[in-house]
């Protein structure tokens, strides 16, 4: 059974830039959908960005343009390049999978403020 750690994250200012990485303890290149999400306070859990084995990228529309997923299946480590982070990106950040999801990590909190 693959197991999921998250980490990279930390406090930022408005404008600046993350990088999330999800490492897997096992191989992921059989695992066709990965994705990252994110849980604000008060707030749902959603999913913000997936990527598929082809590379194929889907993201919510409040980060496109913003967020970039990539996937290092050698690796095993998917990652979440953040950039333009404003203050409503602050949550904390999951990785799973979508298409046949594990029980959720502790994620990585994600702080943006000046």
């Amino acid at each position: 059974q693959v197991q999921l750690v998250e980490s990279g994250g930390g406090l930022v200012q408005p404008g600046g830039s993350l990088r999330l990485s999800c490492a897997a303890s096992g191989r992921i290149f059989s695992i066709n959908a990965v994705g990252w999400y994110r849980q604000a306070p008060g707030k749902q859990r959603e999913l913000v960005a997936s990527i598929l084995r082809s590379g194929r990228a889907n993201y919510a529309d409040s980060v496109k343009g913003r967020f970039t997923i990539s996937r290092d299946n050698a690796k095993n480590t998917v990652y979440l390049q953040m950039n333009s982070l404003k203050p409503e990106d602050t949550a904390v950040y999951y990785c799973n999978f979508p298409d046949n999801g594990l029980s959720w990590g502790r994620g990585t909190q994600v702080t943006v403020s000046s």
